[in-house]
């Protein structure tokens, strides 16, 4: 199982992005993700730094790194210029591109709503959003599908995409890992937390994820101790 981190992006600038992706590196974790958001949810008044461009700096400056979107929303861009965002990066990265995609949801369709974009029905979206990842998958990139309404979770399986499924128990991602390839995503257990960060990313390797990629404050080290890095 390969282990990854989101960098922080919520931020002016992306120093301390692109300083967590060289610590990231230099520590063998394998790769880093960025967020697709406008603003962080919930919180209008604050930045947002685009993943793409992000993501091509790191991609260039550690091309030993996967680096992916978590998850870019298909109706934010037309649907074939978040393909050739994709296939950009996959340049950048060749084999080490991750694009991950999905349909949004409620609590993200308020971005769309304050900046004036068509949010669309879920079966447009989800269609968007399989016109994507079928486009993507012909080329022979590597595709992870937001998990969540049962019709994408089958619209994944159909098309042979891989799920990610954003803060599932391992034993939903096991159930999942029956059906699909599984990924796993989510924050890092807190301090605080009665979830131990071994504990977790054991179970998740034994439920069969390929991947786990934490969010939020993360211990870098110790995530590299405990998943082998």
């Amino acid at each position: 199982m390969r282990i990854g981190v989101v960098i922080p992006t919520f931020r002016e600038q992306p120093d301390e992005a692109l300083a967590m992706a060289a610590e990231a590196s230099r520590l063998g974790i394998d790769g880093v993700f960025a967020y697709d958001h406008l603003y962080p949810m919930g919180s209008p008044d604050r930045p947002a730094l685009a993943p793409f461009p992000i993501l091509a700096r790191v991609a260039v400056e550690h091309p030993q790194l996967f680096v992916g979107t978590l998850v870019a929303r298909v109706g934010l861009v037309a649907t074939d210029v978040l393909a050739a965002e994709f296939a950009a990066l996959d340049v950048l990265s060749p084999g080490h591109a991750i694009c991950a995609a999905g349909t949004g949801d409620r609590l993200s369709a308020e971005e769309n709503v304050a900046w004036g974009i068509p949010v669309g029905s879920a079966g447009d979206r989800r269609r968007a959003l399989e016109d994507l990842a079928s486009t993507l998958l012909s080329a022979g990139r590597q595709v992870w599908i937001g998990g969540g309404a049962a019709p994408t979770l089958e619209m994944a399986e159909r098309i042979g995409a891989t799920v990610n499924l954003w803060g599932a128990s391992p034993e939903a991602v096991a159930a999942q890992a029956q059906r699909t390839a599984v990924t796993w995503a989510g924050n890092a257990p807190s301090a605080e937390s009665d979830v131990d960060l071994g504990a977790l990313v054991s179970g998740l390797r034994g439920a069969g994820a390929t991947w786990a990629v934490f969010g939020g404050p993360v211990d870098l080290g110790r995530l590299a101790m405990v998943s082998g890095a």
